[in-house]
């Protein structure tokens, strides 16, 4: 069984929306400050999947590939 990361990464969004790094970083940012964390925090997947609209099955399944 593999070990599903919690948490997303800039280059996980460029994978998941075929936008650049930049964008992923910069995403990942306004969702820091959209749910109040602080800049050393980490997002994880279900937050990503709230904020962005996608059903948070895609992301798990992106991120058991990649794992």
């Amino acid at each position: 069984m593999k070990i599903i990361r919690a948490c997303i990464y800039p280059k996980d969004i460029q994978c998941i929306t075929g936008r650049s790094e930049r964008y992923g970083r910069r995403l990942l940012n306004d969702i820091k400050i959209h749910f109040g964390k602080q800049p050393h925090q980490f997002i994880t997947s279900e937050e990503f999947a709230e904020y962005s609209g996608i059903k948070l099955e895609i992301v798990t399944e992106y991120l058991q590939k990649v794992s």
